[in-house]
């Protein structure tokens, strides 16, 4: 069943207090972050109260997912048992660029007899990741690699190579379509990364706009704040949602059911945009499901 997932936050490990507010925000998902957000000296404090927040449950209809550290640091290891451990929707793992990785996280999460609900999320944020995003997304197609789909990593991509983060991300496009189309081809979600400016509303506002157009299901967010822009611009329009119902109503009617084209409302629609219409429904009553 398809899920939205618009905005997807994330919640340092090492603050309790954030844990728990998390329970409540509108957002669709939260990342549980043992990497970045956590000091190298506190990762065990923040492993510990990742999962007391996991195995507590109460975080309702949002996914809930434990980015763990990157696998050449000696953290991930004990991250993962704790995931596999505590049972979150999936864990997240930074830095991926080769299939070796993936399956050197496959290959843990069976020794650890993980439970098979738990999906595996990679971010694409190095230059070889960039490159081999197409063989990374079909390893999808063992499903030992339990592979979800993919996180846009910009500010490491940025860091590695020197390729600067301008306004408009214009230097950044050619690698996140390259990342969509590789994810789409295999059938994988896709999310943009984050916007860091968390004082510029109209600049997150163009960014989530930029995101939704280029294919992203959605965006990572590093703020609370951030989460309404966020899921405004990837919840279809009203408009949209009653153009997609008037679109399959008409190709239902028994006069068109064989036809690959009809005419709706003066113009000439196809078979692929009932295909269109049927996604857009299916997140718009996602959304509704979830309440919101």
């Amino acid at each position: 069943m398809i899920r939205p997932r618009r905005s997807l936050l994330f919640m340092p490990g090492s603050n309790a207090r954030a844990l728990e507010k998390a329970r409540l925000l509108p957002a669709d998902g939260l990342i549980l972050d043992l990497e970045d957000a956590v000091a190298p000296d506190a990762k065990a404090q923040a492993r510990e109260q990742i999962a007391a927040a996991v195995a507590a449950k109460g975080f309702g209809h949002r996914e809930v997912l434990v980015r763990i550290n990157a696998l050449d640091s000696p953290w991930w290891r004990d991250d993962i048992a704790m995931a596999a451990k505590v049972k979150p929707d999936g864990i997240l793992v930074p830095k991926v660029s080769s299939v070796e990785d993936i399956a050197t996280i496959a290959s843990q999460l069976s020794t650890l007899n993980a439970d098979p609900a738990i999906r595996v999320w990679i971010m694409i944020e190095t230059a070889r990741g960039v490159l081999h995003a197409e063989e990374l997304a079909s390893q999808a197609q063992n499903a030992e690699n339990r592979l979800a789909g993919f996180v846009f990593g910009p500010n490491d991509i940025a860091r590695e190579t020197g390729i600067r983060m301008l306004p408009g991300r214009s230097t950044m496009l050619p690698m996140m379509l390259n990342c969509v189309l590789a994810a789409r081809v295999h059938g994988l979600v896709a999310l943009d990364g984050p916007y860091g400016d968390i004082a510029n509303v109209d600049g997150l506002a163009a960014e989530c706009a930029q995101a939704r157009d280029l294919g992203f299901d959605g965006k990572t967010l590093i703020h609370p704040g951030q989460i309404d822009a966020c899921n405004a611009a990837f919840t279809p329009p009203a408009d949209d949602i009653a153009q997609a119902r008037a679109i399959l109503t008409a190709f239902e009617r028994p006069e068109n059911q064989g036809r690959g084209a009809i005419q709706l409302d003066g113009r000439m629609v196809e078979r692929l945009h009932a295909e269109i219409a049927k996604k857009t429904i299916a997140i718009a009553d996602a959304i509704a499901r979830a309440g919101k």
